[in-house]
């Protein structure tokens, strides 16, 4: 399929997981396709991955400056956007007694903060028909121990898809969610727990999922796709929820 062909895309955290696995989803139907990401070795190796239209910018997440110069800089490259899937975020886990505050900042910083400022500044380079897609998570809707940080952060960006939604309906600009459930992603590994309570983490989710296993980047991606091309067009303000039935059944 060429869905995307001729489209440009920016997708947040594109050098790794899910981003990527949507990136490289989206170049492979005809997108030019952006990236972001903080690690500028990762995002080389993404961009060569996604061929010669592609194009890497180095971007703090949770930064509004860093917000405001992607923007200008996508506008000085003389681009404007179809689609967004705004990806970038950040995952530690801890017991709600040893939640500080300098692990709800930088989570509401990259998780809240940075997207919602992310998509105020590129409203001026959006094409009316333009899809944004926001990462959520099933974290949002379940009881998670040591979640609490996270859950909320993403329970945040849920809502602000609701609202922007109505918002920027007579722009042209659809907003919708997709949550992802348990994924095997590198984000995965950096959730703060040494990798005996990782395993055990692990063994103890994958016990709760009815599909009996984590999913892929490739199969949230694939949801990504489907809410960013005009066969979803009559989808709005909604949030999709890919978790193997976690949180549903």
């Amino acid at each position: 399929m060429t869905r995307f062909q001729d489209k440009t895309v920016l997708v947040t955290g594109g050098s790794s997981g899910i981003g990527f696995a949507a990136a490289k989803a989206f170049a492979n139907e005809g997108a030019r396709v952006v990236i972001t990401g903080r690690d500028a070795a990762a995002l080389d190796t993404a961009r060569a991955a996604l061929g010669a239209q592609a194009v890497a910018v180095r971007n703090d997440a949770g930064s509004i400056g860093s917000a405001r110069e992607l923007a200008a800089e996508i506008s000085a490259a003389g681009l404007r956007l179809d689609a967004v899937f705004v990806n970038a975020g950040t995952a530690k886990f801890a017991p709600f007694p040893d939640v500080d505050e300098a692990l709800w900042d930088a989570t509401f910083n990259t998780n809240v903060k940075g997207p919602y400022f992310q998509i105020q500044a590129l409203l001026p380079l959006l094409n009316r028909g333009a899809s944004i897609v926001i990462n959520g998570s099933i974290n949002a809707r379940i009881g998670m121990p040591a979640s609490s940080v996270y859950a909320a952060s993403k329970a945040a960006v849920i809502s602000l898809a609701k609202t922007l939604s109505a918002e920027l309906l007579p722009q042209g600009v659809r907003v919708n969610v997709v949550s992802p459930g348990p994924v095997e992603t590198p984000l995965y590994g950096k959730l703060g727990l040494d990798a005996a309570t990782l395993e055990a983490t692990a063994a103890q989710i994958v016990g709760q999922i009815p599909l009996g296993r984590f999913g892929t980047s490739e199969e949230i991606a694939s949801t990504v796709l489907h809410l960013s091309a005009p066969e979803s067009a009559f989808i709005v303000g909604t949030e999709i929820i890919a978790d193997g039935g976690m949180s549903q059944l």
